[in-house]
């Protein structure tokens, strides 16, 4: 269909070729192509002569979990109606394998207005409002095909400032500040909405939070979610590191519940100075607060792990953006953190992966002889390095998979030992196991 569309506006006159001129009509407005599952309706009535209700029923059998059994019960019609109306047996049995093709992905005129419709208001909305845009799927989630440190990578390559979390400016959801997006405070991980919404009112009540102290004795939260907060850099404002913030929040007096009361009544703390000095503690490593970052919030507007296991890889590996560039047919290696994968009842046991590096991202197809060996790697690492064959066509670029690799022994190494394995979110998966 795009190939004819492509033709048609390069020359008006052109007519789209059908199998048989009693196609014509019913594929005029899709160019010479089934494209809908209501055109097959048309298409058996005009080639076969089928009633509306065979063609209902035939229709019907390729809504059936795609039953090629249901699908061929109606061949032998098909075939005797086509050739009644002058279509020779060869042509006809074409034209029927083509819609028992079709069957395999083929879906309602009206699904595709809508989603045609959605995607169109989405590109829309990101092309001319990426900031707001990417702040309302921040506040969306969990949907789609992309995770929210996916989104976030998006819109930072296309212009938009995204700040982290921050006790004395986030709202409880994600929002617009003076151009750039503000991670909100409820996509802190222990910090549910209400909760968030509840420190918001404080602070707007009493004014920005002084110190860990104050915000732990003013703010309505409990203990692990206000960790959760001085882990995920929201307390960077109150002006000391991060691991000296979890110090002095682990020696706050906090009012408790009196035993007995059912909560209803509460000891006041008392406003005691802490007794001992806050020892020296190291400064976190950059993967450290990275890994933080993802643990908490399961992105990061800093550092990306490629951006900081670049330097550790093998000679060769390939960037996102030097992977673009690569020659057609050529042997490639590219790294990158699991962000997708696809496994369709359709495609025959293959694979289709989403990967990113700080650059940017890049499609990996795994075959099922490669997904078979490879299996642990493509389910369960979350980075791996992808060794195979670079095709292009068009403006459609992959990596054809010929090994893996996972990159957790590396990973961690370089983070001197970190949980990274545990603290990057998982690939979203789709289809099959």
């Amino acid at each position: 269909y795009i190939e004819h569309r492509q033709k048609l506006r390069e020359d008006p006159g052109f007519v789209p070729p059908v199998d048989h001129p009693l196609l014509a009509e019913p594929l005029r407005s899709t160019l010479g192509v089934v494209v809908f599952q209501d055109q097959v309706l048309d298409v058996a009535m005009a080639v076969a002569g089928f009633t509306v209700g065979e063609a209902e029923g035939l229709r019907r059998a390729m809504s059936r979990k795609r039953s090629h059994e249901a699908l061929e019960a109606y061949r032998g019609r098909f075939l005797e109606g086509a050739l009644g109306r002058g279509v020779d047996a060869e042509t006809a049995d074409r034209i029927y394998d083509r819609l028992v093709g079709f069957s395999g992905f083929g879906f309602p005129k009206s699904h595709a207005a809508a989603f045609g419709l959605l995607a169109y208001q989405s590109a829309w909305l990101r092309h001319h409002y990426p900031a707001e845009f990417l702040a309302a799927l921040l506040n969306a989630q969990p949907m789609g095909f992309y995770p929210p440190a996916s989104l976030v990578r998006d819109g930072q390559r296309r212009g938009v400032e995204v700040r982290g979390p921050d006790v004395n400016t986030s709202e409880a959801l994600c929002v617009v500040e003076d151009g750039a997006v503000r991670i909100g405070l409820s996509l802190v991980a222990r910090v549910e909405e209400e909760a968030a919404e509840a420190l918001v009112e404080e602070r707007l009540r009493g004014g920005p939070f002084g110190g860990v102290r104050e915000l732990a004795q003013r703010a309505p939260l409990v203990q692990p979610a206000l960790e959760a907060l001085v882990a995920s850099g929201a307390c960077d404002c109150l002006g000391l590191p991060r691991r000296e913030l979890l110090w002095e929040l682990g020696l706050v007096p906090r009012s408790r519940s009196v035993p007995g009361s059912a909560g209803e009544e509460r000891q006041l703390a008392l406003p005691l100075d802490p007794t001992a000095a806050t020892p020296e503690l190291p400064p976190q490593t950059p993967w450290e607060r990275m890994l933080a970052d993802y643990r908490t919030t399961s992105l990061s507007v800093g550092a990306h792990p490629l951006g900081l296991l670049r330097p550790h890889l093998p000679a060769g590996v390939l960037s996102s953006t030097e992977l673009a560039a690569a020659p057609h047919g050529s042997r490639v290696s590219v790294a990158g953190m699991a962000i997708a994968r696809q496994r369709p009842a359709t495609a025959k046991g293959v694979v289709f992966m989403l990967i990113e590096d700080e650059l940017g991202q890049a499609n990996l197809i795994v075959p099922p002889s490669v997904y078979d060996r490879f299996r642990a790697v493509v389910r369960g690492e979350p980075l791996l390095l992808a060794h195979g064959v670079f095709e292009r066509a068009e403006r459609n670029r992959n990596v054809l998979v010929r090994e893996l690799e996972t990159l957790g022994p590396l990973a961690r190494e370089v983070a001197e030992q970190a949980d990274v394995h545990g603290s990057l979110p998982s690939a979203h998966h789709f289809g099959q196991r």
